[in-house]
């Protein structure tokens, strides 16, 4: 028979054997980079299309999709909408566009960084544009980039309001001593650009119903996550990432459990799909993990842009000899698809001979001279400490 010394013990090491699976269910599932084969993804996605087979099945799908995204991301529920606060200064005038330094709130003290474009001699109300960065380093990296400088300048001569915003850790942000690897990045990056919205919304020359956003990279990453969750965005243009075995490769895109979890799996061209039935163009090229979009992740997407008989507002464009990037050609494949989603004006832009897109009469501003705050305009005490944690 045993002693009690021995059933206690016993029992402890139940309790630890349970606690230990406990820790274990409740750790969460992350999916990060090359988190399985490029079979394993057509495998993956043909068990997700196997859950629906008509509107209704994935309007269900899409639903706890969108909810598990927004609970991964701790977005549940919302944080409260507070004031933005919005400081918009030095106006530069240049040829069919202005160019303003503009910092908000998207929580309190936390400050959001960036460059608003408008255009000049067209009659509003404008559409607006949100244009998020990659991970390009550097002192010119992120908005201050010269690709970003030229799509968000040419979309303004076309009659957009464009807001391009520094990710954390970058540009301005890093300037101001925030690190990009914040555990909160992906959180803070995704409100950031829902309050976005609201600040380019809150603008008298918007119209609030035509809100576009395109990005490369993880400026794609955060495209087709915004479009996903804020139903607000009207057309949407990812660059080089919408990818079904490839989840981003920076702890702001895959380093909280939004694509998988005990209950759902999903993926990347799962959730670009969430944009149906908003017109969406997916860039591709052969040279990263978007390689495979054409004959993989388009058909996926195109067939639940179907089960809304809506087809045609979904494209894809693919370069098979071109880098990972938001270069020339990859603009020019952008500017046709917003001209026509959101009703821009290519008048002085577009050239009907060549059918490109002019870049011409942007100009290419140095760091310095984008930022918000400067000696004269000194930094806000109110801001939050670098690298805190931020109440959500």
């Amino acid at each position: 028979m045993l002693n009690a010394r021995w059933i206690g013990f016993a029992a402890m090491i139940g309790f630890a054997q349970l606690y230990a699976q406990d820790s274990e269910q409740a750790a969460p599932i992350l999916c990060q980079g090359n988190y399985h084969s490029e079979a394993e993804a057509i495998e993956q996605l043909g068990r997700m299309a196997a859950t629906y087979s008509n509107l209704s099945e994935w309007n269900d799908r899409a639903a706890k999709v969108r909810q598990q995204i927004l609970e991964g991301a701790k977005l549940v529920p919302f944080p409260n909408r507070t004031p933005l606060n919005p400081i918009v200064r030095n106006k530069r005038d240049f040829a069919g566009y202005s160019v303003e330094s503009v910092a908000f709130e998207a929580l309190p003290g936390f400050l959001a960084y960036g460059n608003l474009y408008r255009p000049l001699g067209k009659p509003g109300p404008h559409p607006a544009v949100l244009c998020p960065h990659g991970h390009a380093r550097g002192p010119s990296g992120g908005r201050l980039r010269a690709d970003q400088q030229y799509r968000c300048a040419t979309l303004a001569r076309m009659g957009a309001v464009v807001f391009s915003y520094d990710m954390i850790g970058f540009g301005e942000s890093l300037f101001h001593g925030w690190d990009h690897q914040h555990k909160q990045a992906l959180t803070l990056q995704t409100w950031t650009s829902i309050r976005a919205i609201d600040f380019l919304q809150s603008m008298p020359d918007v119209d609030g119903k035509r809100i576009g956003v395109t990005g490369c990279s993880g400026g794609g990453t955060q495209t087709f996550l915004l479009t996903a969750v804020d139903d607000r965005v009207t057309v949407s243009v990812p660059v080089v990432m919408v990818s079904a075995h490839f989840f981003g490769g920076c702890h702001c895109e895959s380093g909280m459990p939004i694509h998988q979890t005990r209950d759902l799996e999903t993926n990347n061209a799962e959730i670009a799909a969430l944009a149906a039935p908003r017109p969406q163009l997916l860039v591709s090229v052969g040279g990263d993990w978007t390689k495979n979009t054409p004959v993989v992740e388009y058909p996926y997407i195109r067939n639940v842009y179907s089960l809304f008989g809506e087809q045609a507002k979904v494209g894809n464009v693919h370069y098979p000899g071109r880098e990972h990037g938001y270069q020339y050609l990859k603009r020019q494949a952008m500017y046709p698809f917003m001209v026509k989603h959101l009703k821009l004006d290519p008048t002085g832009v577009f050239n009907a001979e060549t059918e490109l897109y002019d870049e011409t009469q942007t100009v290419i501003e140095a760091p310095k001279e984008m930022y918000v705050f400067d000696e004269s305009h000194p930094y806000p005490t109110t801001a939050l400490k670098p690298n805190s944690k931020v109440d959500i």
